[in-house]
């Protein structure tokens, strides 16, 4: 039994907002258009991707597109691994259940280079998989905060030094514990001038050391000259945060180039003075940034305030800037725009994916995904929207905060993932004896449709925190104009819980006494409130998720109109059954995935992500499943494609992930067509 949905499906805007449940919202309105001078114009343009992959997302543009063809629709069937190499990177018992490496390499010349779960930095053949170096930071177990992760690394060229020179071209990664490492892409060997003995301490100006709190998973970008990185900051803990500051460095020195701290921007350009720290509590970007190099100017998707489920303590600045994508002068760390997705943000609907550059209808445009599932093209010298955006009014205020939460919302009226709010008739279960508890469940939380303020009784949030679109991002194929998203379609059952019940039931924050009792909620210290989120929000009785299948999908949408191409479940129930026993059945259903894919020029889409541990080839134009290959664990990373004496390779990391329930291995798994 498969839950696919018709092929070609071509939606006009009406019936597209009557599908996505818009039309049962209150009114829409045009939002207006900001009125922002454009940005500076820089010099540099951006390598293009090809043979290498050179960037975390493909090109500068951070399209996730190859423009390589010779794995085509026709013989991608023929398929076959060209070599599987192990990092040896697996979990001690320390880190045991706590491994997502989610990594994605770069390909460089002849060489690959990755960061696994722990922060090693590893280069190695590109053809063979045989190890040319590799160098371990030695990153302790307690620094590891959700997950041990490192999405990817960036490169460097110093155009000043001679060609021969060491670290000519060096290789960045920022670790768990806040370092930012700089090696030489050929020798693996520390940068000697960068920093000290090649690392920055990125503690520096964040406050009390407390391993966990403050970590970067995600790779640093690289523009005009200057890394740029923010950090994930372990949120629903406190208010008395580490700060969300964003900070650039000299990619030859390492020193502070500049500082965006959002409370204070003038005063910690230059860092905190003796003494102080960056504003505390604030949003961070745990995700990578994307560069316009010709422009000058770095983009930066914010997260939410520290504590994600309670707003009225929040500064004014802070719901100013949360949730939103910030545009930065690269040279300066001078705000030129912002665009919020979300006002007022109680839903942990933090950006996390990547932004993509792209021309749209002759203007430079950005492109940015959103958890909820909102797309956006704005202009990306001005922050103007390039496509229609509109506002919900009329919104559930709640009776926790009815004072804080917005009366009224953002939008796309564009393009969105989201899917029709849920109903009774859309709980299921794997008995008639759990599809009636959920049923009864569902008529007992407080449910409001899309964007239910939280309460102190069990609530359904719809999407869940965990997508619309996350960290593995969407990608482009300009050859064919769509843009190619997969998602997530599953809610949370959350419920907010006093501070009397939250300290009774030992929630407490990192850094406190009994600080590492987390599993338990949400503290949340310094609101009146912590939290429990029920991700998936999964049946008491089978484990199975309440809600009726498909959980997650991949959708093609055309650029000029926004409207949708194709849209089908990604996963199949191989791996998912209840009580956690696998069905082994390989009737698609759709299932939660994480990471995103890669596009070729030939017509194909490569993606990991779900939990059935299958990769697969799949048609762009219809959106079928051309080609699979079962993996040792999960593929929650995002694919490659590169070329080597002209033959094309198709990567994956296989590394698992905890929260997915898909297994650990330390495999990065090479294909290529056969001799």
């Amino acid at each position: 039994m498969t839950f696919a949905l018709p092929r070609h499906r071509h939606l006009t805007r009406c019936t597209m907002n009557a599908v996505l449940g818009l039309a049962a919202l209150p009114a829409l309105a045009q939002m207006p258009e900001p009125d922002t001078p454009p940005a500076p114009v820089a010099a540099a343009m951006p390598i293009p991707v090809g043979t290498d992959w050179p960037y975390y997302g493909g090109d500068g543009n951070a399209q996730r597109f190859s423009p390589l063809s010779q794995i085509t629709p026709g013989n991608v069937g023929s398929l076959e691994r060209a070599f599987v190499y192990h990092t040896g990177d697996l979990p001690p018992g320390d880190t045991a259940g706590k491994y997502a490496p989610e990594t994605t390499p770069l390909k460089i010349g002849d060489s690959l280079v990755l960061c696994t779960a722990m922060n090693m930095l590893i280069s190695i053949d590109a053809a063979t998989g045989e190890e040319n170096w590799r160098f371990d930071p030695e990153v302790a177990p307690e620094a590891v905060p959700y997950g041990a992760t490192c999405r990817g690394v960036a490169a460097y060229t110093d155009p000043e030094s001679p060609e021969e020179a060491p670290c000519k071209v060096r290789v960045i990664e920022a670790t768990l514990d806040a370092r930012l490492i700089a090696l030489d892409l050929g020798t693996g060997a520390p940068c000697a001038g960068f920093g000290t003995g090649g690392q920055v301490d990125l503690w520096q100006g964040i406050g009390e050391k407390v391993p966990g709190f403050y970590a970067v998973t995600a790779a640093p970008t690289v523009v005009g000259g200057v890394i740029v990185t923010g950090a994930q900051v372990k949120d629903g803990q406190a208010e008395d945060a580490p700060s969300g500051v964003v900070r650039a460095f000299d990619a030859v020195t390492g020193e502070l180039a500049w500082a965006w701290d959002l409370a204070a921007p003038e005063d910690m350009r230059n860092g905190p003075p003796e003494g102080q720290t960056y504003t505390r509590g604030t949003p961070n970007m745990w995700t990578t940034a994307t560069a316009d190099e010709a422009r000058g100017i770095v983009y930066l998707p914010l997260g939410n305030s520290a504590v994600d489920y309670y707003g009225s303590n929040r500064s004014e600045t802070e719901n100013t800037y949360a949730t939103s994508l910030v545009a930065l002068d690269a040279g300066t760390g001078e705000e030129l725009w912002h665009f919020q997705t979300v006002r007022h943000d109680v839903w942990d609907y933090d950006l996390g994916s990547q932004a993509t550059l792209l021309e749209y209808k002759g203007q430079p445009g950005i492109l940015l995904p959103s958890k909820q599932g909102d797309l956006y093209i704005l202009n990306r010298e001005t922050g103007t929207p390039l496509t229609p955006v509109g506002e919900l009014t009329e919104l559930p205020q709640g009776d926790i905060e009815p004072d804080f939460v917005a009366d009224s919302q953002p939008v796309s009226l564009w393009a969105t993932l989201r899917k029709p709010p849920l109903t009774e008739k859309r709980m299921w279960g794997f008995t008639p004896i759990d599809q009636l508890y959920c049923r009864i469940r569902f008529r007992q939380a407080v449910y409001d449709g899309y964007l239910t303020p939280p309460s102190t009784k069990n609530y359904i949030q719809y999407p869940g925190y965990t997508g619309g679109s996350d960290w593995g991002s969407v990608a482009v194929d300009p050859k064919r104009g769509l843009l190619i998203a997969n998602y997530n379609d599953i809610p949370n059952l959350n419920r907010l819980v006093t501070r009397a019940e939250a300290d009774a039931e030992g929630m407490r924050p990192l850094g406190g006494p009994g600080g590492h009792v987390t599993s338990r909620g949400q503290p949340q210290v310094g609101a009146p409130y912590g939290v429990k989120t029920n991700a998936g929000w999964r049946s008491g009785l089978t484990d199975l998720p309440c809600t009726q299948p498909p959980y997650g999908g991949i959708t093609a949408i055309d650029l000029e109109t926004g409207e949708t191409v194709w849209d089908v479940p990604l996963g199949t129930a191989r791996r998912s059954g209840p009580f956690g026993l696998p069905s082994l059945l390989p009737f698609t259903i759709g299932t939660p995935n994480n990471g995103g894919a890669v596009v070729t020029a030939s017509g194909l889409i490569f993606i990991g992500a779900a939990t059935d541990n299958l990769f697969r080839a799949i048609d762009t134009e219809t959106g079928e499943t051309l080609w699979t290959d079962a993996l040792p664990a999960g593929g929650q990373a995002n694919p490659i494609s590169y070329e080597v004496d002209g033959r094309q390779y198709v990567l994956i990391s296989a590394g698992g992930h905890h929260a997915m329930e898909t297994g650990t291995s330390d495999a990065i798994i090479a294909y290529r067509l056969p001799d």
